[in-house]
């Protein structure tokens, strides 16, 4: 999309001149800061005084404790708590005006020129996607910097504190920044120049994910902020643009993504900020809004959604993740989808008015917020049947019931072993759950990821097979896949290793008038059990052939065991979405060749007894 449009048309002669980009108003434009609300001015206020308590240390073994214990959070704690000092304390000299934050600013700036790199340590050397730092490259090589997300996110937050404070800070030495555009250069720039073989680019690898439009859309925000050379500056932006294709290569058309509706902050709206950033510089000359997959990659999260905070969250995705409003709106409004620019703005109005970083530092996305107004718009009736064939995941509305499903593969980014896993709401809450995410360690992309709790498929709704779980791999896949208004049906066999011996494995899940019906059909070459497993977010009752969880009730063959673990919620990010426990439920067969089971699902009352 990008390089055919690059063939056609002269970029230079449709981008600004260098310093025409003026994307919120500077430090200068005491009207647009001093009409801020007073609430809002005050908070800001609050969070630019915390920096001026000092910014933390960063230190060589936090940087090692990745390697050494698989820690990462030791070392992104004062990382990030740094940029969101700095953030805060440029905000507020902007609210203000008046210098009263100026040294705060300074020091933060410093600080972080001062540091031996800007990439995380679970990233150091990620030439190759997230690796583990090899055994000699536990610390940065200073003389090698590589562009990683937080690499690029730093270099945007700089880019900004000069756009807003520049003058300012050469009221105090012209060194100040002087010595941040080197960093840039030296770090961010330069490397981006002369480098293909970052693998993000999509030069070497095609396999691209959420990294390559995070990256960029940090590096458009610089290059176009601060590049003084106009060719330089046209050249780098179509370089950007370039690679954007390699991401939107991998992209199914339906807009799925693969990673979870928690990733589409730093996918879909990061494609999002590339293209807004393209268009401002270009005054609107250049626009990519009209065309049909970038509308459906900004649609994914209206599909995902289920009810109030919660979203669709099969593979390394939370049940009530952190979404951004401010993107959905600007992708509602830029596209005319209503829907996402109301989802958008609901987002907006729960989280309320004030500034806030709820996930990484991505400055924009704060400026966004207190200069984009929240648009008045109600949420709309979602749909009764969403599907994305491509993703292959399903998901139906019927009463108080929400019901999806997924097919795909066991090789899909951040990759659960999941195919053919389902989940139930019942009025807007979980029912029948997939666990999400976790705390993510160096367990978590490296290889000891399937022994994590919420990957291995013995944690998701689907069955065990002789004790064998589903195996991680591009073969192994959902087979004959089809769904309509009324359900879905696939052949789950494939997702199995060939030691469980599994020729057939149908699964059928259908909307009935008052819940959902779940069958299995499972054919083996030899006599085998099977355990199905149900992940529930209620503790349930049990009876002969019945369960009781939450607001649900279960029928099933009485014939099969009952058994019930409770599983305790102790990781800090799934708690988030789980507080409490789970509840593991498996029901059991005996060894046989054949097996042939069906689960009734249907709402209840909360004080339904069974």
């Amino acid at each position: 999309m990008f390089t055919e449009y690059l063939r056609t048309h002269d970029l230079s002669a449709l981008l600004g001149a260098p310093g025409s980009y003026r994307p919120f108003p500077k430090a200068e434009d005491r009207a647009a800061w001093e009409g801020l609300a007073p609430d809002v001015r005050q908070a800001i206020l609050a969070w630019g005084g915390e920096a001026k308590q000092g910014y933390p240390p960063v230190t060589a073994t936090q940087f090692l404790a990745f390697v050494r214990t698989g820690d990462r959070q030791i070392f992104e704690r004062p990382y990030f708590g740094r940029r969101k000092l700095l953030i805060g304390a440029a905000l507020a000299e902007c609210v203000l005006g008046d210098g009263t934050h100026m040294d705060a600013v300074i020091d933060g700036l410093w600080t972080i020129c001062e540091e031996s790199t800007w990439v995380i340590s679970a990233h150091n050397d990620a030439r190759h996607p997230m690796s583990p730092a090899p055994g000699d490259r536990v610390l940065p090589d200073v003389e090698d910097p590589y562009i990683d997300l937080f690499a690029a996110q730093t270099s945007a937050t700089l880019a900004f504190v000069l756009y807003f404070l520049e003058d300012r800070l050469n009221a105090v030495s012209t060194r100040i920044a002087r010595r941040v555009r080197h960093e840039i250069e030296r770090r961010i720039l330069r490397p981006f120049r002369i480098h293909d073989d970052f693998w993000w680019m999509g030069m070497i690898r095609k396999d691209m994910n959420n990294w390559t439009p995070w990256i960029l859309s940090n590096l458009l925000y610089t290059i176009l902020l601060l590049e003084r050379d106009g060719v330089l500056r046209c050249e780098m932006t179509a370089r950007a643009m370039r690679m954007l294709d390699s991401y939107l290569a991998v992209m199914p058309e339906d807009g799925g993504c693969d990673e979870g509706a928690g990733y589409f902050n730093m996918a879909g709206a990061s494609l999002l900020d590339c293209l807004e950033a393209i268009y401002e510089a270009t005054d609107g000359r250049v626009s990519f809004y009209h065309e049909p997959h970038i509308r459906a990659i900004f649609s994914f999260p209206l599909k995902a959604h289920i009810d109030g905070a919660y979203y669709l969250n099969f593979a390394d995705c939370d049940a009530r993740p952190t979404l951004d409003g401010e993107p959905l709106v600007r992708c509602g409004l830029r596209t005319g989808i209503e829907p996402l620019c109301a989802l958008g703005a609901a987002i907006r109005r729960r989280r309320g008015r004030l500034p806030q970083i709820a996930d990484t530092p991505q400055m924009n996305r704060v400026l966004y917020t207190l200069f984009d107004p929240i648009p008045d718009l109600p949420q709309p009736e979602a749909p009764a049947f969403m599907q994305m064939p491509d993703l292959q995941v399903f998901a139906w509305r019927r009463g108080g019931l929400y019901a999806a499903i997924k097919g795909g593969s066991n090789n899909e980014s951040h990759n659960h072993n999941d195919v053919g896993a389902f989940i139930l709401y019942a009025g807007g809450e979980p029912q029948v759950v997939d666990m999400g995410n976790m705390v993510y360690t160096a367990k978590t992309f490296g290889p000891e990821r399937y022994t994590l709790l919420n990957t291995r498929s013995m944690n998701h709704n689907v069955p065990l097979i002789g004790g064998v779980e589903q195996c991680e791999g591009a073969e192994h896949i959902a087979k004959d896949v089809s769904a309509d208004e009324c359900g879905a049906r696939m052949d789950i066999a494939a997702a199995y290793p060939g030691e469980a011996g599994v020729t057939s494995a149908v699964r059928s899940l259908q909307i009935t008038e008052n819940g959902a019906s779940l069958k299995d059909s499972i054919s083996l070459a030899q006599a085998r059990d099977v355990q199905w497993v149900f992940i529930l977010r209620d503790k349930p009752a049990l009876a002969p052939g019945k369960v009781r969880f939450g607001r649900m009730a279960m029928r099933h063959d009485p014939q099969l065991v009952q058994a019930v673990r409770e599983m305790p919620v102790t990781d800090a990010r799934m708690m988030k979405s789980y507080p409490g426990s789970l509840w593991r439920l498996t029901l059991s067969a005996p060894a046989a060749c054949a097996h042939s089971a069906e689960f009734s699902f249907t709402l209840t009352d909360k004080e339904a007894s069974i």
